[in-house]
């Protein structure tokens, strides 16, 4: 089985996050990170596990990369049915909109009929602790339910 981990970041940190997946990962699947914004949800295969690492962005909206992905789903609204997929976001619990954008996607495609796999993984700029070291804590949860 393979691994495709999509980004949606505004600052670059989902994509480290998402190198840093792919890194762990690789050890036991076949990884490839990929961008939103350069991604055709028509390319999505059930046969491929998802990981979706995704940031939050002004209040509560998607960031800039992530976009243009949510909007060819929402437009298209393709039958994701046998689609599996995990989440991982990036906020701020500071603000009320925290993790914000990674639900957006998630509840995006459950809508779409992916089903969501594992806990709703998130990292909180407020808590000190680095992007990458929440993010892997997270996957090696997720390794059991892949």
């Amino acid at each position: 089985m393979n691994i495709l981990i999509l980004f949606g970041t505004e600052t670059g940190n989902a994509e480290m996050v998402a190198d840093d997946l792919a890194d762990a990962l690789g050890a036991d699947y076949a990884t490839q990170v990929r961008d939103m914004a350069a991604f055709d949800p028509a390319e999505l295969d059930a046969g491929d596990f998802h990981v979706i690492v995704c940031s939050t962005y002004g209040d509560g909206e998607l960031p800039n990369s992530a976009q243009p992905f949510h909007a060819a789903l929402q437009a298209r609204r393709p039958d994701l049915a046998g689609l599996r997929f995990a989440t991982f976001g990036l906020g701020d619990s500071f603000y009320e909109t925290f993790n914000r954008g990674s639900r957006i996607i998630a509840d995006t495609l459950v809508e779409l009929g992916a089903t969501a796999v594992g806990e709703h993984g998130q990292h909180d700029a407020s808590s000190g602790e680095l992007p990458g070291d929440a993010a892997l804590a997270w996957a090696k949860t997720l390794l059991g339910q892949i």
